[in-house]
């Protein structure tokens, strides 16, 4: 596994050694690649979101009712 050396501000060191010392994480390298993990999906997950916003935004506005719409989000929730 490649080795980095970073700089944190004394806040964030006091933190992650809290994290470390309350058993939560063995090392601060485990609890930073946990939240870089975390972040990563984060980010997947908001870019499809935003995917599939601009995707709406594409389709042009609707002729259907509120009820068909209802209908049509009903249906996909069974599935």
């Amino acid at each position: 596994m490649p080795r980095q050396s970073i700089s944190l501000t004394e806040p964030n060191d006091e933190w992650l050694k809290a994290q470390v010392a309350s058993k939560e994480y063995t090392s601060k390298s485990e609890l930073m690649n946990d939240l870089i993990r975390r972040a990563r999906q984060r980010f997947s997950r908001d870019e499809y979101i935003k995917s599939r916003i601009i995707k709406g935004e594409h389709s042009g506005v609707t002729t259907d009712s509120k009820q068909d719409i209802l209908n049509v989000a009903k249906a996909r929730l069974n599935v």
